[in-house]
């Protein structure tokens, strides 16, 4: 098969749109077909040629209903989009977050490959999200008439897109790449200093300003324990003055860290914490935690709910009760019968996640879709 894999995102910034994009595209090439990513070019960058990439108009700033900023598709000209539909002949083009705009219509306006739409992220319940929501929706509505088939990788995800249209979705989830997590050896000494880890964007919808409230506490019985907290956002130094502010001990912010320093920190933690308030649609940082053998705590926005299912329930606390969260990290912190419990489930659960599994579920969706559509 011959895939078109559309992204609206800049594909060379980090994100788990593009991730998921690159990841698919990588395994889809493993088995003999031939993917290539559409999507816009990057602002102000120069950027060369790229096998197996098509940059197509380009893109600008904008900042998402998630507070998050981000750089979407901008503009597209119809005479390119035109000579690459007709150069390339696709069989199935993939759009992920096709509510997007503009490039995801353009296209759509111009295939006559089976178009197969998959939705990513959370809308979370909020006064901006929903003024946003009033104005993309009409154009989201104009775009669900081109589509073959319908996947979202949770029930959190596809709660905006399945409001819009009586059309059945399938799940298929977020994937990782096992290969690249190894589990840990976790099991130090009990009386050896715990430290808690957190990975991500510091932004308001993380709730890192909960996990210093809670650290707070905790630490007043646990003097010894270390919070270390890594990633770049617009919220660092309002972060690190809310630190200084509650006198805590043992509390590093390490800004923005390549992969290789994520893997090292994961296999030093004792527990892994991310305590996102809303606007997440699956937890992929959960998962890269869980692959390593990582205790996890996690906030109860629904997408990490949809995630940790069974014992994994353990993990979800409403990051907004001070000592509740305090409680559930001092009890994954350091009840070892329940973290042996916790760590026995993960390794069990995870694999399902990986991405050749992942791919599984669209390579078998694809040909379902080509097949019910006479192709």
């Amino acid at each position: 098969m011959k895939i078109g894999i559309i992204c609206p995102y800049n594909i060379l910034k980090g994100g788990g749109v593009q991730e998921h994009v690159k990841a698919l595209k990588a395994e889809l090439d493993k088995r003999g077909h031939t993917a290539i990513i559409i999507t816009p070019m990057p602002r102000d960058s120069e950027v060369g040629p790229m096998p197996g990439v098509i940059f197509v108009g380009t893109s600008t700033d904008f900042r998402s209903p998630m507070h998050t900023s981000v750089q979407i598709s901008a503009t597209a000209a119809s005479a390119t989009i035109d000579r690459v539909l007709e150069q390339e002949q696709f069989d199935i083009l993939h759009f992920h977050e096709p509510w997007i705009p503009v490039i995801s219509r353009q296209i759509l306006q111009r295939s006559k490959a089976i178009n197969i739409a998959t939705f990513h992220a959370k809308v979370p319940e909020t006064l901006m999200s929903r003024t946003v929501i009033r104005v993309v929706t009409p154009y989201t509505k104009s775009v669900l008439k081109y589509f073959h088939q319908f996947t979202a990788v949770s029930e959190s995800a596809l709660e905006y897109a399945s409001s819009l249209t009586d059309e059945p979705f399938e799940i298929i989830p977020n994937g990782i790449d096992l290969k690249a997590y190894k589990v840990a050896k976790h099991s130090k000494s009990a009386k050896h200093p715990k430290k808690i880890l957190y990975i991500g964007r510091l932004e308001r919808r993380k709730g890192v300003n909960y996990l210093l409230k809670a650290f707070e506490l905790l630490q007043k019985d646990n003097p010894d324990v270390s919070l270390v907290i890594a990633g770049a956002g617009p919220d660092r130094e309002k972060l690190e003055l809310l630190s200084e502010d509650l006198e805590l001990k043992n509390v590093e912010f390490l800004g923005y860290i390549s992969d290789q320093e994520k893997h090292k920190l994961l296999s030093e933690a004792d527990l892994f914490c991310s305590p996102a308030v809303y606007g997440e649609s699956f937890g992929i940082v959960l998962l890269e935690a869980m692959a390593t053998g990582l205790v996890a705590v996690a906030g109860n926005n629904s997408g990490y709910a949809d995630l940790m299912q069974g014992v994994g329930a353990l993990s979800i606390v409403n990051p907004k009760d001070s000592m509740e969260f305090a409680r559930r990290l001092e009890s994954l912190l350091y009840e070892e019968t329940l973290r042996a419990l916790w760590r026995e489930w993960a390794k069990d659960y995870v694999p399902q996640f990986s991405y050749e599994r992942i791919v599984d579920k669209y390579e078998t969706l694809y040909r379902q879709v080509l097949a019910r559509n006479g192709k």
